[in-house]
């Protein structure tokens, strides 16, 4: 049975000394290639105005089905998983229903 609850994502990742760019260069083809699908609603990139080494992205999905679509998606796989998640020093996630 398909959930039809949307999904809000929260992430925080804090980026290691000296990689920002790169980071920030990956995360660009992962917003394009995220807001391509049809289960996500928005995808937007954030810098912490008190540390510009963390990063919050705010996403929004149509249900949690579409969020496991996301994460086995190439650009999700090859880019997060593969290329950005190294260049972490910490990644906190937090997906949430919005009430209203």
């Amino acid at each position: 049975m398909e959930n039809n609850n949307i999904v809000h994502v929260l992430a925080t990742w804090e980026v290691k000394e000296g990689q920002m760019a790169t980071v920030l260069d990956y995360l660009r083809t992962v917003k394009r290639e995220s807001l391509k699908e049809s289960g996500n609603l928005f995808y937007t990139i954030q810098q912490s105005n008190s540390d510009s080494n963390t990063l919050i992205l705010f996403e929004g999905y149509k249900n949690a089905e579409a969020i496991e679509a996301h994460r086995n998606t190439p650009h999700f796989q090859e880019l997060v998983l593969d290329s950005i998640i190294p260049l972490l020093s910490s990644r906190e996630i937090v997906l949430a229903t919005p009430l209203e």
